[in-house]
């Protein structure tokens, strides 16, 4: 597309001054000084480019050279150039000056649109008419990735630079938001397409020296990037209580955790009742507490398990046998483990014994 046809009006002062300052040999003065950045403004804020402004500046000295400048001293001849130096350089601060008022605004815009987008606020049919400024399109369903890394992130750092980046060398013309929320990296995509959100959590991985990547399900409609954002949120905060060290986290793979505890009482009851009292064991029930979590994990596999705890087969085999004495349940019994294993979940997700029931 042709550039648009820049108006004279933005060198006429320029001419002006230039046949001025070469019979008088003076500088700008402050008002012209302030009559070039106001030039300056209205181009940048009617569209133009810098490049094709000063190129138009260059054509004008040229045009306009004063002829009293001709074969005049090196004096005049300087003067002259001052000027041209100084207009030029008062237009082009009017011009970046607006360009970094614009771009504040465009900053502020996308962060008021992000933050309503995740948070759930506005007006759904609203937001999904500002979504399609940034490349969504919110009537489709949508999936959202969430990294949290060792410290918070802006969207100035250096790590969401290189992670979007890389991500748009790769999907190049895709439909894909990437931005920062409390500190973590926000990756937002169609949900017909599951390979831009594995590529970020493998360069969020990496990028934030092996921080967890959650990724929530796709959902339809405005409403449906919060779900999934919420989703994600959950899955890593679900992580952190569970001790799940996976890079990547599938939202949908850990239903049923929000299933166990969506009756938080009954839950806490079973934790009561199954593991209360290993309380009384000596050092309290954190240690028996651990021997069932790791037990069941290795598949019930004393070997395995007494390896991953660094005791002995005989050192693992007591400290079940005393959990079968302190609450009743035998961990080796499949009638007995699957109550015991719900609970020792339950546990991790009330974060008992720290936390009283």
């Amino acid at each position: 597309m042709a550039e648009p046809e820049i108006p004279e009006k933005y060198v006429e002062d320029h001419a002006r001054i230039l046949a001025e300052v070469a019979g008088t040999g003076r500088r700008l003065t402050r008002e012209e000084l302030e009559s070039r950045r106001t030039m300056g403004r209205e181009a940048a804020e009617a569209g133009h480019q810098l490049r094709a402004l000063v190129s138009l500046h260059l054509s004008a000295t040229r045009a306009h050279w004063p002829r009293t400048a001709i074969g005049a001293g090196a004096g005049t001849v300087e003067a002259v150039l001052a000027a041209v130096e100084q207009s030029v350089d008062a237009f082009a601060e009017g011009f970046e000056r607006a360009q970094r008022l614009t771009v504040r605004r465009e900053e502020a815009a996308r962060r008021e649109f992000i933050d309503d987008l995740l948070y759930g606020r506005s007006d759904l049919g609203r937001l999904a008419e500002r979504a399609t400024r940034f490349g969504l399109r919110l009537s489709r369903a949508h999936a959202v990735a969430v990294a949290a890394g060792p410290e918070g992130y802006t969207e100035s750092d250096n790590v969401p630079r290189s992670v979007e980046a890389s991500l748009l060398a790769r999907f190049s013309g895709r439909k894909i938001l990437l931005t920062t929320k409390d500190g973590r990296l926000v990756c937002i995509a169609p949900g017909s397409q599951p390979d831009v959100l594995r590529y970020f959590a493998k360069q969020a991985h990496a990028a934030t020296d092996g921080g967890q990547v959650a990724i929530g399900r796709a959902h339809p409609g405005p409403g449906g990037v919060v779900h999934s954002y919420d989703e994600a949120l959950d899955a890593l905060d679900l992580a952190q209580r569970m001790g799940l060290d996976d890079p990547v986290l599938d939202a949908a793979d850990l239903l049923v955790y929000p299933v166990l505890t969506r009756d938080r009482q009954a839950m806490a009851d079973l934790v009561r009742s199954e593991l209360g009292p290993l309380k009384e064991a000596r050092g309290g029930a954190e240690p028996l507490l651990r021997t069932l979590s790791v037990y069941f994990d290795a598949g019930c596999v004393a070997a395995e398990t007494a390896r991953r705890l660094s005791l002995s087969v005989r050192a693992l085999t007591y400290r079940l046998e005393r959990i079968h004495q302190l609450t009743g349940s035998d961990p080796s019994d499949p009638m007995h483990r699957y109550t015991l294993q719900t609970a020792v979940i339950g546990a991790r997700l009330l974060d008992w014994p720290a936390n009283e029931l």
